[in-house]
């Protein structure tokens, strides 16, 4: 019974860990953003940076999943209160290394990309990195702004 319960945890924490993931470029819009009207600015790109971006979703998932999962491990040691003990340790072992594997999950190469606009202002917007939209210094850039978002994508 336990280790069927077992299997199903972990079956859930993959697919829930993996259900997490979106296409985070800047050639992604959700639909939401259809139909709606953005603001384009042009500019040369002056300065490239790379940068690591950590988010914080897959934490929870990945705190609760390891946590249920080192408490049914540790319940599995010893018997009476050996067991009780041994499940708590396990659910507070589990909790980190679920945590530290969330975070690991959500993190992103990026790159902040210093930009002089065409009326003289400079302004900085990093994205993650697209593997098929690679950015030079001296590139001419197109700036979609829509609400708080904006991208950057090569000038056409």
């Amino acid at each position: 019974m336990k280790k069927t319960l077992l299997g199903a945890l972990v079956a859930v924490s993959v697919l829930g860990l993996s259900g997490c993931a979106t296409n985070p470029y800047g050639n992604s819009y959700g639909v939401s953003d259809a139909q709606q009207m953005q603001t384009v600015l042009t500019g040369t790109i002056v300065k490239l940076n790379a940068v690591t971006l950590q988010g914080n979703s897959g934490n929870t998932l990945g705190t609760l999943a390891g946590g249920a999962i080192g408490a049914l491990l540790g319940s599995e040691v010893g018997g009476g209160t050996g067991s009780e003990i041994a499940a708590i340790g396990g659910g507070v072992l589990g909790s980190a290394m679920g945590s530290k594997a969330g975070q690991a999950i959500d993190t992103r190469q990026g790159v902040n990309i210093v930009i002089k606009l065409s009326n003289g202002q400079t302004v900085a917007i990093v994205q993650q990195v697209n593997p098929h939209m690679m950015f030079q210094v001296g590139e001419q850039v197109d700036i979609y702004q829509l609400g708080s978002t904006t991208r950057v994508v090569p000038a056409n």
